[in-house]
Formats: C-alpha cells, sequence, structure tokens
C-alpha cells in the first residue's frame, strides 16, 4: 500500500469513529462521560474490553516474541483467568456496594485521604507510563509506513496520533469508547483471522487441522517451562504474575473498571467478566500461532525483521496483497486505540474526581473543567511518548510495560490487599512514604536477585514483590488497638 491508500485508510476509519462519538456524545454530562449513565449492555463492555486488554502492544509484541519466547507468554495468560475470577467476585462486589465513579474512593473510607491520593497518583502514574508504551508502539509503525515518507518528525507523529482520540473521545468520554471499543474489537480480530490465513495459503496449510498440527510440531509452540526454576519464564513464576498482572492492571485500574461499573448491576458486570476472561485466552492463543506462522514465513523467505518490527513488515510486504495490508493497519490502529482511547478518558476521571474534587467545584463550570483536563492528560501523554522513543530501542514493548507495571502497580496491589483483607487502621499520613519506599526496594532487589538469592532471577513476579512490600509497610504503620481501661 502506498502512503497516500494508507492516509485514506486511516481517515475512513476515524470519520466512522466520529461518526459513532456524534452519535453517542449528544448528552455532553459529566454522568454520561465518567459512568455512561450506568446503561451499558454486559455484552457490549465484554466484547470492547478485549480489545482493551489486548492493545497494540499484543498485537505487535506478542507474535514477534514468539520466535524467542516461543509460546511461554501463556502461561501468563493462564494466569490471566484465575486473576480475572478474583475481580469478578471479590472487587466488582465491593464497588457495586459502595456506588464508586472512581475505585480508589474506596481507600479513602478504608484508611483516609492520603491513601486515597497516594492510590490515585499511583494509578495516574501507572496507567499513563501504560497507555505511554501503546501508543509508543502505533506511533512508531505510523511512523515507519507513512510519515517517513513524508520527512514528518516523530512528534509529530505523536501530536496526531493524540489528537485523533482527544477527538472522539472529548465529548462522550466511557459512553462513546464501549461503542468504539467494540468496533474496534472486530477489525482487530479480522485483520488476526485474514492474516493467518494468508500466511497458511503461502505456507502451504490447506486446512485449519494442517495449520494446528504445523503449530503443534514446532519447537517454538513449547508452552509450559517446569524445568529451571531461575528460569524468568518458569511456569509458577509466569502464571502468578500473570495471576496479579491481572488483579492490578484490570482490577485496580480505574481505565477498565471504569467500563465495568458502567453495566446495569453486579450481576450483569460479573457475567461481562467471566465471558471476556474466557473470550481472551482464545484471542491469545491466537496471536501466539499467528507469531509462529509470521515467524516461519519470515524465514523461509530471507527476512531479517524480528520482535516488534516482525509483523509490520511483513504485514506491509507488496506480496502480501493490499487487501491483507489494508487489514493489518486496520486491526493495528484498532488494537492501539482502544486501550488507548480509554486510558485517556479513565486518566481524565480520575484526576477529576480524585484529585481536584470535581463534584465540590461550581456546577457551571465541571464541565469546561473537565475538558481542560482531558486537554492536559493528553499534552502529557505526547511528552511521555516522546521521551520513550529516546529511551526504548530495538526492544519488546510487551515485556518492558509488565516490567513498568511490576514497579508501578505494586503499591496499589498492597493498598488494596491489605485494606480487604485485614481489619487494620493504619497512620494515614505515612501512606506516600511507603508507596515511594516499595518500588525502589524492589527495583534494588531484581537488581541483585541473582547474587541474593543463588542464582534466582525475578521476572514479572516482581510485581508481587513490590505489592508484598507495600502491604509489609502498611503493617509497620498499623495503629495499636487502644487498651480498654476500667
Amino acid at each position: 500500500m502506498s502512503a497516500t491508500q494508507i492516509i485514506l485508510l486511516i481517515a475512513a476509519y476515524f470519520g466512522v469513529l466520529i461518526l459513532i462519538s456524534y452519535l453517542t456524545g449528544k448528552e455532553d454530562s459529566n454522568a454520561a462521560f465518567f459512568k455512561a449513565n450506568k446503561s451499558a449492555p454486559w455484552y457490549l463492555v465484554a466484547f470492547g474490553m478485549i480489545g482493551a486488554s489486548l492493545s497494540g502492544v499484543t498485537f505487535i509484541s506478542v507474535p514477534g516474541a514468539v520466535e524467542t519466547k516461543q509460546f511461554g507468554y501463556f502461561q501468563v495468560v493462564l494466569g490471566y483467568f484465575f486473576g480475572y475470577l478474583v475481580i469478578a467476585y471479590v472487587l466488582l462486589p465491593l464497588y457495586y456496594r459502595m456506588n464508586l465513579i472512581s475505585i480508589y474512593s474506596y481507600l479513602k473510607e478504608r484508611f483516609g485521604m492520603v491513601s486515597y491520593k497516594t492510590g490515585s497518583v499511583a494509578f495516574l502514574i501507572s496507567r499513563t507510563v501504560g497507555a505511554a508504551f501503546r501508543l509508543f508502539l502505533v506511533a512508531k509503525v505510523l511512523q515507519l509506513l507513512i510519515f517517513n515518507q513524508f520527512g514528518i518528525p516523530f512528534p509529530i507523529t505523536v501530536i496526531f496520533t493524540i489528537a485523533l482520540i482527544w477527538l472522539y473521545t472529548f465529548k462522550g468520554g466511557i459512553k462513546t469508547i464501549i461503542f468504539t471499543d467494540t468496533l474496534q474489537t472486530l477489525f482487530m480480530l479480522i485483520s488476526v483471522v485474514v492474516t493467518i490465513s494468508f500466511l497458511a495459503s503461502a505456507l502451504d496449510l490447506n486446512s485449519i487441522s494442517a495449520v494446528i498440527s504445523n503449530v503443534r510440531a514446532s519447537e517454538m509452540s513449547t508452552i509450559f517451562f517446569l524445568d529451571d526454576v531461575n528460569d524468568a519464564q518458569f511456569f509458577i513464576k509466569s502464571f502468578l504474575a500473570g495471576m496479579f498482572i491481572t488483579i492490578t492492571m484490570t482490577g485496580l485500574d480505574q481505565d477498565m473498571m471504569q467500563k465495568n461499573l458502567t453495566c446495569r448491576n453486579l450481576k450483569d458486570a460479573q457475567k461481562n467478566m467471566i465471558v471476556f476472561s474466557i473470550v481472551l485466552i482464545a484471542v491469545n492463543l491466537l496471536f501466539l500461532a499467528l507469531g509462529l506462522l509470521l515467524t516461519q514465513y519470515a524465514q523461509q523467505h530471507g527476512i531479517t525483521a524480528n520482535k516488534d518490527d516482525l509483523f509490520p513488515t511483513i504485514a506491509m510486504l507488496p506480496e502480501i496483497g493490499m487487501v491483507t495490508s489494508a487489514f493489518f493497519l486496520l486491526g493495528l490502529i484498532a488494537a492501539a486505540y482502544s486501550s488507548a482511547d480509554s486510558a485517556l478518558t479513565s486518566l481524565t476521571t480520575s484526576f477529576c474526581i480524585d484529585i481536584i474534587d470535581l463534584e465540590k467545584r461550581p456546577e457551571d463550570r465541571q464541565k469546561k473543567i473537565r475538558k481542560q483536563v482531558h486537554i492536559m492528560v493528553s499534552i502529557i501523554l505526547i511528552i511521555v511518548i516522546i521521551l520513550f522513543d529516546t529511551i526504548f530501542k530495538d526492544v519488546s514493548v510487551i515485556w518492558e510495560l509488565f516490567k513498568a507495571a511490576g514497579y508501578t502497580y505494586g503499591p496499589l496491589l498492597g493498598l488494596f490487599a491489605f485494606g480487604i483483607y485485614t481489619k487494620k487502621q493504619i497512620k494515614d499520613q505515612h501512606v506516600w512514604i511507603i508507596a515511594i519506599v516499595a518500588p525502589i526496594l524492589s527495583y534494588i532487589l531484581n537488581m541483585y536477585s541473582v547474587d541474593l538469592f543463588n542464582g534466582y532471577q525475578i521476572g514479572f513476579e516482581i510485581l508481587i514483590v513490590n505489592g508484598l512490600i507495600m502491604a509489609l509497610g502498611l503493617f509497620l504503620i498499623s495503629k495499636k488497638k487502644t487498651p480498654i481501661t476500667a
């Protein structure tokens, strides 16, 4: 596809999103922006969350990592499922019982104002970093495929990318995103199926059973790593990491929970979560199979691209055909934006509700303030993504994303776990100190884990370590019970 054709395709795609935004954003109220008036159908939320959970990082990085990591990522995916069960039957009942807009309001009720603000700031940092990683990846691909041909610098590509998201979310917020995510998930799944079909034909795999047999026969399809406990991909480590990544990056994340809280009631939200988690297992397996076929195709045709460059490079080859290339682009853009648009909305929500107490501001100014915050968050994302371009070169972004999550979401994990599973009260004014110290200690442990633990290398389970340190710190600042005197 030529750069002009790609631009026309993107313009048509975003034209559809803006039309959806216009139809769903007619009610430009804070209630619609933040909660979709609690009227979203659970099945739309469930389907749309698939795209939001996978994002452009999964779309590009999971297939690109198969050559070196095999199917080891599927161990993490299995952990995801059990993490979703915890969300459905532990966290969602809590959120619905308290009728929350921002899930971090729980921390104010449980511990106090400092804990509440600490949790909110931890989310803002975590989600900004996560959204920046996801958008960084898609901006890199757009730069490679389009903007380099016109001599446009990367910062302009980033500004263009964020501006498109702002354009269709600034009015409708979460109400718009429920519908755009559904469309984007559909495009993403069609893209994967179309690409697999082409690759299967090119590799002389003329039936579904032939594709399955090819995947099973390949050494790259190894799923379980059970031999070396020091291996970062060791099964127990990967499984537990997946479980806790889900609990934190979904269950303790305003972005993902904001969608669930738009359902009519708790029962619908739980149905959404269970159906979504089952489908997500199958979809991730599909991405891994795609990665294996992409690697085999590259090896047969002498293509040297690897990691995050593998899928884009092959998808845009002339011999692939315009249809496959077009669906790849639609899938990539859909995967990236289905995650990023909701991140932009949730960051706006959390800042408005948790940081500046928007509901306490004069009613006639609330909508204007919300829109100003929406612009501010967009600008911050632009700056962070541009910084990433100088920091992360030749890496598989999904692994860097999980590493970052281990440090940024750890304090949230410790706070919520301590609050839910203990009855202790804490010295609220000291919580922010523990939330800073825990990630620092976790980083030091990770850096020297091989020397400290007889060759044991900490992997994704750094998130669990970080949460435990946070919980231990909260225990140390817990209040002693006042003795009862006669």
